[in-house]
């Protein structure tokens, strides 16, 4: 009985979990980036859509279609951060990363990405904003 059960039953689970996840605020984030140019960043119930989306939004806020690049994309979102980075160089573009389960943990992997022991060559590097599962935008702590 039990095997009979279990085929519909993770079925009825993978079609479920996706509308739940979206529902306790779990949904999938997207980040696009044109560097030098654009970015955008939003929320939706798939990566795809959560990605498109950004991309719209890079585009509309001066990027090209062409430039605008998906970057980044989590499900569950999770608590997100982008990060300033600008190089001894000049160049200058935002990283993104997702999926972390607690706000000071997202912090912390800003303080590992912007660690100058590790990445000697930046000029800059600050956490700029931090998203909660929901994806409302947090301002970081200041340094």
């Amino acid at each position: 009985m039990l095997q009979r059960l279990s085929g519909p039953l993770i079925a009825f689970v993978m079609v479920v979990s996706p509308n739940a996840a979206l529902a306790e605020g779990r949904g999938a984030v997207g980040f696009s980036q044109a560097p030098e140019m654009s970015s955008g960043v939003c929320f939706a119930s798939s990566i795809r859509k959560a990605l498109d989306c950004a991309k719209k939004k890079c585009v509309k806020d001066g990027g090209t279609a062409e430039d605008c690049l998906e970057t980044t994309a989590c499900f569950p979102a999770g608590w997100s951060i982008d990060v300033f980075v600008q190089s001894k160089e000049g160049p200058h573009w935002h990283e993104t990363f997702c999926g972390f389960d607690s706000k000071d943990t997202a912090i912390g992997a800003s303080r590992s990405v912007c660690s100058t022991k590790r990445r000697e060559n930046l000029m800059e590097c600050s956490l700029v904003t931090i998203y909660d599962e929901d994806g409302r935008a947090i301002a970081p702590p200041s340094p």
